[in-house]
């Protein structure tokens, strides 16, 4: 039976450089992350956790 796992940096680092190109990062740019929207509380979501304090 093969041990598949690296026990050592350098047998990852020579696993990793046997991942086809494929694969392989690339220098491509990511676009960037859009602004969450903001948070809005309202009645509803209020009434929800209203008596919470009675459950803890």
């Amino acid at each position: 039976m093969r041990n598949t796992e690296a026990d050592t940096l350098d047998e990852l680092i020579d696993d990793c450089t046997e991942v086809p190109a494929e694969l392989r990062p690339t220098e491509k740019v990511l676009p960037e992350p859009r602004a969450a929207a903001k948070w809005q509380v309202t009645d509803a979501n209020a009434a929800q956790v209203d008596d919470l304090d009675a459950y803890v």
